[in-house]
C-alpha cells in the first residue's frame, strides 16, 4: 500500500469508530493530560487506539507522534513518522458540535519540510481531504484548490483561543478590516476548508 492509502484507510476506521460518540457521555471522561498538554477524553483515546491498532496490524514500520500518546515506536527501522491529532476539536466532539476531525500526516524525517502525505477527515460527515506532495489536494475523489476570485464575502478564519490581551491588540486591525471572521474550533478542518476555497485566509 502507498502511504496515502494507509492514512486514508485508517482515517476511515476512525470515522467508523467515533461517528456515533459525539455529544454522548461516552465521548467524555477524564483520562489525564496527554502528551500535548490537553485533557484526554474517551473519544480521543478511542481514535488514537484505532490508528495504533491498524498500523500494528499491517506492520507499518514507523514512529507515531500523537497528541495523547506522545511518541510510540512501532519499528526499530522506521520508514518515517506518522503525526496524528486523532481528534482535532475535542471540545466540539464532546459537546456534540458537528465540527471536528482527524488529522494525520506522514513525514520521512523529523521536520515539517519532509511531510509527504496528509489526510483530514470531517468526523461529522465522513468527508475526506487528502494530499500527497506534488500531486495536488482532493476532497474525496475531487481535486480542490484555494479560492482565486474576488469573493462576495471575504471570510477570514482566525484562531484566537488562548490569545493574550497583547496578541488580541496586534490582531485588532484584522477584525477592524474584516466583518466576516470565523473560528470553528478545529484548525485542521478549517485549513482544509481554506484549501477547498470556502474561506480566503486562515490565521493560527
Amino acid at each position: 500500500m502507498e502511504v496515502i492509502d494507509v492514512l486514508r484507510e485508517v482515517s476511515k476506521k476512525i470515522y467508523e469508530n467515533v461517528k456515533d460518540l459525539a455529544g454522548t457521555e461516552d465521548a467524555a471522561g477524564d483520562f489525564g493530560r496527554g502528551a500535548g498538554g490537553d485533557i484526554s477524553r474517551n473519544i480521543d483515546i478511542i481514535a488514537e487506539k484505532t490508528v495504533l491498532d491498524y498500523l500494528k496490524e499491517i506492520n507499518f514500520e514507523c514512529i507515531v507522534l500523537g497528541e495523547e500518546c506522545g511518541r510510540v515506536e512501532l519499528s526499530e527501522n522506521p520508514k518515517g513518522f506518522v503525526i496524528m491529532d486523532a481528534i482535532d476539536g475535542s471540545a466540539n466532539s464532546v459537546r456534540g458540535v458537528p465540527f471536528f476531525c482527524s488529522s494525520l500526516a506522514f513525514a520521512t524525517h523529523d521536520k515539517l519540510s519532509s511531510i509527504t502525505d496528509g489526510v483530514i477527515t470531517n468526523l461529522s460527515s465522513g468527508e475526506m481531504y487528502w494530499a500527497s506532495k506534488d500531486k495536488g489536494a482532493f476532497l474525496d475523489e475531487t481535486k480542490i484548490q484555494v479560492h482565486n476570485k474576488d469573493p462576495i464575502y471575504k471570510i477570514v478564519g482566525i484562531n484566537t483561543s488562548g490569545a493574550t490581551p497583547e496578541l488580541m491588540k496586534k490582531l485588532h486591525p484584522i477584525f477592524q478590516q474584516h466583518n466576516h471572521t470565523r473560528h470553528f474550533g478545529a484548525n485542521a478542518l478549517e485549513m482544509a476548508m481554506f484549501a477547498r476555497g470556502l474561506m480566503d485566509i486562515f490565521i493560527d
